[in-house]
């Protein structure tokens, strides 16, 4: 643990240093600004209450999005494999959602909904189809030798999934939470920038671009990787504990 936290501090240090070295070469704050002044500016903003209204209002907008998109996936995952004919007229839609770019669904959401909706719908968008497509592929992979048993000894529906299902669809469903929490953050980010809703990281950061104040969009930009660290970390511990559960299912 320490041996690889120092190891982590080292690229750190790194990189800042490089950073530092090519803010000193360029020599103009407006096209790149050294890491003191960001930080400087960063422990500015911290101390402000707009900051962290800002910081929380995207958070939860982003967060509740990727809550939906998780439920809406696993429950289009678990009708899809029930009915075939349901798998037939929703394949499609999935196939329009993963090949469309994000830019042209905020675009079109602006139209339909409010702006400050539109971040929450498209973290929707982009995570749904990534937690049903990898939910689905974990019903399918359920072992059969193992449906059969639970046919044989006459294990109820519900003793059938616990017993059969879960642990066939918990690996597969937890990779696909991982993966799409990373996916919702840049894409929630996305659309706050493009739609500029009221208290929002994506607003400050189109501010930022508009007014040429580089040294906070430098703020920002740390920000939401800090943010986006903090929550893969969270996220991370938190399904390590449900999969040593499922284990023991």
């Amino acid at each position: 643990m320490v041996k690889r936290l120092g190891k982590n501090l080292i690229v750190l240090a790194f990189w800042l240093c490089l950073w530092a070295f090519l803010a000193r070469l360029v020599d103009r704050e407006l096209l790149l600004p050294g890491p003191l002044a960001v930080l400087r500016r960063l422990a500015a903003l911290v101390v402000t209450g707009e900051f962290w209204r800002t910081t929380l209002m995207s958070l939860w907008r982003i967060l509740w999005g990727a809550a939906a998109g998780v439920a809406l996936g696993a429950g289009l995952a678990v009708l899809t494999s029930a009915s075939r004919l349901l798998r037939e007229l929703l394949s499609p839609l999935l196939t329009i959602i993963r090949s469309t770019p994000v830019a042209s669904f905020i675009l079109l959401v602006l139209i339909w909904v409010g702006r400050d909706t539109v971040p929450s719908v498209i973290v929707i968008l982009m995570v749904s189809p990534v937690v049903w497509a990898n939910t689905a592929a974990g019903i399918r992979g359920a072992d059969p030798l193992l449906l059969e048993m639970a046919r044989i000894y006459r294990f109820g529906r519900w003793r059938t999934v616990r017993r059969v299902y879960i642990p066939a669809v918990l690996p597969h469903f937890l990779s696909a939470c991982q993966t799409s929490l990373g996916l919702a953050w840049k894409a929630g980010v996305a659309a706050e920038v493009l739609t500029v809703p009221v208290l929002s990281i994506g607003k400050r950061l189109y501010e930022s671009k508009l007014y040429l104040e580089t040294v906070d969009l430098f703020a920002w930009t740390v920000v939401v990787v800090l943010l986006s660290l903090v929550i893969e970390k969270l996220l991370t511990t938190v399904l390590g504990r449900i999969r040593t559960g499922g284990d023991r299912l």
